[in-house]
């Protein structure tokens, strides 16, 4: 059971506090109905059994905590009545799928990304609250310290309380100012789903999952390019989920991946968005990215990929985008087009200007230009440093196995 438990909170916790933040109109009161809720859950699901509707069950058992600890307080004012009058007017059998206009996670995406919030609070927010990561995993992720993360959620919070920003999706009028933050939050949600920060998983589904579904609703409520791009981009690259890792969880690479798993409905259902997204004056980065990602759907092998194509995509995203990890990105493609080389001269130049030194991928893929070069000793060194930075068990196990194999090759010369 307790199993069964964790795999709920994994799957559905945040659709539970997205909808508990409605509910309460305070961040910190859902978090606090949402650990009641499941505590409470462990307590009487080994008796009772499972409900037919967790999540329901979860958000009614919420709110009514969260009254009565209200009630405990005894702080009520005319705010609070009307929270309470809220809680007490949603019947609990009806927290199903609401429509686009009302699902709960998009309300709280263009909460968390509303102008009044600066940028940075908004990222570590909309990490904190949808994802369900901690500071110190956002803190890796940005390489930024631990306390500067905490600080920018308390500070969205705040302005989220002292503004009375709505938790609401806005009209139709305002949906394109605050498309691109949008965007870029659903984004982060996918990215962390599609590989992990840290944990015993590549993937993490509930999360690529949702935010494909979040994309649906929002290219529903708004038919814009861009949603297309970013839409077409998730879907190319979740197509790919069942061969990313082994029946033992271990981490598959591009060029091992069995593609006969890949999902061929997602790969043309994104094909398909990427064309619509194209026929547009202005391209955006997801359109570029998900043009990359086609590269890679559209042939049977490994061998066939125009690498020359991939990179020239870069060189384009280069441009609209500057960033060390778009360089390393673009770094990779060329060394497939050119040779490891080339790739390894460009590595060096971004860790040499001081970039990218705490992130794991760039020391690994420099070891893997060097392990193609032949340069041994160097490469175990920089997969070595990549082990030391990198927090997922699967990418763990391979950079451990990498090591081993180039090991037992210098032993046997």
């Amino acid at each position: 059971m307790e199993s069964v438990i964790e795999e709920i909170y994994r799957s559905q916790s945040r659709r539970v506090l997205a909808t508990l933040i409605r509910l309460l109109g305070d961040f910190d009161r859902a978090e606090e109905a949402l650990h009641d809720a499941f505590a409470a859950a462990a307590r009487t699901w080994p008796v009772d059994g499972i409900p037919d509707n967790p999540s329901g069950w979860l958000v009614s058992t919420g709110r009514f905590k969260a009254i009565d600890a209200i009630r405990r307080r005894a702080r009520f004012d005319a705010a609070q009545q009307h929270i309470e009058d809220s809680l007490y007017s949603v019947d609990a059998t009806e927290m199903g799928e609401m429509e686009a206009i009302e699902d709960d996670m998009l309300r709280l995406i263009f909460t968390c990304c509303h102008p009044a919030i600066p940028a940075d609070a908004q990222t570590a927010l909309a990490l904190r609250e949808i994802c369900g990561l901690t500071t110190e995993e956002i803190a890796h992720a940005f390489l930024i310290p631990a306390p500067t993360v905490a600080q920018r959620i308390v500070r969205a919070k705040g302005r989220i309380r002292t503004a009375n920003i709505p938790y609401e999706v806005p009209g139709r009028e305002a949906l394109p100012e605050r498309l691109d933050r949008v965007l870029h939050v659903i984004y982060l949600v996918f990215n962390e789903g599609y590989s992990a920060s840290s944990g015993d998983a590549v993937v993490r589904a509930d999360l690529t999952g949702e935010a494909i579904r979040l994309a649906r609703l929002l290219l529903a409520l708004l038919p814009h390019p861009d949603v297309c791009g970013l839409l077409a981009l998730m879907l190319l690259q979740d197509s790919r989920r069942s061969a990313r890792s082994s029946e033992e969880e271990a981490l598959v690479l591009l060029a091992d991946q069995n593609r006969s798993l890949w999902d061929r409905a997602k790969i043309l259902e994104g094909l398909a968005l990427l064309a619509k997204a194209m026929r547009t004056d202005e391209i955006s980065t997801y359109t570029v990215q998900a043009a990359i990602a086609a590269e890679h759907a559209k042939v049977a092998t490994a061998e066939q990929t125009d690498w020359p194509r991939i990179a020239f995509y870069y060189d384009l995203l280069l441009a609209a985008q500057p960033s060390p990890v778009v360089e390393l990105n673009r770094a990779v493609a060329i060394s497939m087009a050119e040779g490891p080389a080339k790739g390894l001269d460009l590595i060096d130049a971004i860790l040499g200007r001081q970039e990218l030194q705490a992130y794991h991928l760039a020391h690994s893929a420099r070891a893997d230009f060097l392990r193609r070069l032949g340069r041994r000793e160097e490469a175990i060194a920089a997969y070595q440093t990549a082990l030391s930075l990198c927090r997922q068990e699967p990418e763990q196990a391979f950079l451990r196995k990498r090591i081993s194999a180039l090991a037992a090759a210098s032993e046997r010369q």
